[in-house]
């Protein structure tokens, strides 16, 4: 019961329950962006053009957006171990499907269904926050981000890998078995927690369309989140494009390496929730926007060179998660008993900013190459920072830079 959990919350420094959950967000997340460094393979494979199989990133993150907007606010509704279990199951035989792909159109579909299912690490985000005292919930969110940043960066690393030496058919089994592994673990260490609210599900979908009209925090946290994430999403949709081009000439299993580069990013986020903790969500989200521009001129400038495509990285990285993670910290501040419909909200909007960054960014790279992809991404930060200036004065006004 959620009232027993708030009377035996726990210190997220004695806490080995939050590091498991940190690790299944990673391994769970990570279904979203095996697919990127394999483009190139797909490509070759199925006979088609980038902007062809760019589809497939783009459809798995539209996906996840609906999936986040259609199941995760159950998690207000259901209890969350029974939901997060059932979820990682079926994401396991979406997995499998896509790993009998015959054709690119089968894979499309596959992806897209992969993206649906793919939500068990935003039920297990909000629920986390019942779980640690609540003047630390920005650091055990910041944890958590830790592990599903790093389960984004390294699945490019272990799918490029994987792509390059067995293929690309073989990536998607293996994830499927982890998921399965994950289910049955998830099984054994989450506590039970049954939900307070009772209405239908009609009744809840109907409380998110409330949400999204009357939060103002929760609007500015999802356009600047949509537009932050568009702009990672631009870039890592066609890296593998620009790399196996000159002056590069990488395989898929060089370019899921750049993810060990930007792993160096995940660092920032138990920081980033300690600054947010401490100070305020608003600061936090400011320097991750300034420092996400900042890399993208790096990119633009330096692209074409070794050591300014991993500096850019890196600095991209540690701006792209400190926003997230003060996003994130910021709208955990509402009444938790709207937790996952505040999350579901939030993510929603997210993704669909990376799907549109994935959608844009193909286009970009056909028509215009690098520096096309690197204006389109400072155009979509550009868009974020100037919501963010706008809102600054009004969270002064209301009071919502500090948490009560």
């Amino acid at each position: 019961m959620e009232t027993k959990l708030k009377q035996d919350r726990l210190s997220t420094q004695r806490s080995p329950l939050i590091l498991i959950l940190a690790i299944a967000c990673g391994i769970t997340i990570a279904n979203l962006y095996y697919n990127q460094p394999l483009l190139v393979l797909l490509a070759a494979d199925f006979n088609t053009s980038a902007r062809a199989v760019g589809l497939i990133p783009t459809l798995t993150q539209v996906g996840y957006a609906l999936g986040i907007l259609l199941l995760v606010p159950m998690g207000d509704l259901w209890e969350r171990r029974r939901l997060i279990v059932v979820m990682m199951v079926l994401t396991a035989v979406t997995l499998a499907f896509a790993a009998c792909s015959p054709s690119l159109s089968w894979l499309i579909v596959a992806s897209f269904m992969i993206g649906v299912t793919t939500i068990a690490a935003q039920v297990i985000i909000p629920f986390s926050t019942l779980l640690v005292r609540p003047h630390e919930r920005g650091k055990a969110v910041g944890m958590l981000m830790s592990g599903v940043f790093v389960g984004i960066l390294l699945a490019r690393t272990v799918s490029g890998f994987v792509g390059e030496h067995l293929g690309w058919r073989a990536m998607y089994w293996i994830a499927s078995g982890l998921m399965l592994l994950l289910a049955g673990a998830m099984a054994k260490v989450l506590p039970r927690s049954q939900p307070k609210l009772r209405t239908s599900y009609g009744g809840l979908m109907r409380s998110l369309i409330h949400l999204i009209k009357t939060e103002p925090r929760l609007q500015r946290a999802s356009l600047i989140g949509a537009m932050t994430f568009g702009s990672f999403s631009a870039f890592w949709s066609t890296l593998a494009f620009l790399l196996e081009q000159p002056p590069y000439h990488y395989g898929s299993d060089v370019v899921g390496l750049f993810g060990l580069v930007g792993v160096a990013g995940a660092a920032i986020a138990p920081i980033a929730g300690k600054i947010s903790d401490a100070r305020s969500p608003r600061f936090a989200v400011g320097m991750g926007l300034i420092t996400t521009i900042f890399s993208f001129v790096l990119l633009w400038a330096f692209g074409y060179h070794l050591w300014g495509l991993v500096v850019g990285v890196v600095v991209m990285d540690l701006g792209v998660q400190a926003t997230q993670i003060s996003n994130q910290t910021s709208i955990y501040q509402l009444p938790t008993e709207i937790h996952s419909r505040l999350n579901a909200v939030y993510i929603m909007f997210y993704f669909v900013g990376g799907a549109l960054g994935s959608f844009l960014g193909a286009f970009a790279w056909s028509n215009f190459g690098w520096s096309g992809v690197c204006v389109l991404s400072l155009g979509l930060l550009a868009i974020a920072l100037v919501d963010y200036g706008r809102t600054s004065s009004s969270l002064k006004k209301t009071n919502l830079t500090k948490p009560k």
